[in-house]
């Protein structure tokens, strides 16, 4: 699982038959402390985020679980909202 904030929502007007319904969002992967971590992608969104929140996500063949229909065409599938990070300092 990775760490990403929501960037944005993305407004498909087409989309693939098993994606009719489902929401997805533009995520930015972030480390643990919120800097950015190489490039956004488009994840689909079960659970119906906002933009600023901040998520963990699955990618490749896992993905499409996290979709009733587990046969959907997806790369990244965001699984929870994450409501804060404790972060232990190291001296």
């Amino acid at each position: 699982m990775y760490l990403a904030r929501v960037v944005g929502t993305v407004v498909a007007t087409i989309k693939q038959d098993t994606l009719r319904g489902q929401t997805l969002q533009w995520i930015q992967p972030v480390d643990a402390r919120g800097e950015d971590r190489g490039a956004a992608v488009v994840a689909v969104d079960p659970i119906g985020l906002g933009p600023g929140e901040l998520c963990y996500y699955i990618t490749a063949r896992e993905a499409s679980l996290t979709l009733w229909d587990t046969f959907a065409a997806v790369d990244a599938g965001i699984v929870g909202k994450v409501d804060r990070i404790d972060l232990q300092e190291s001296e």
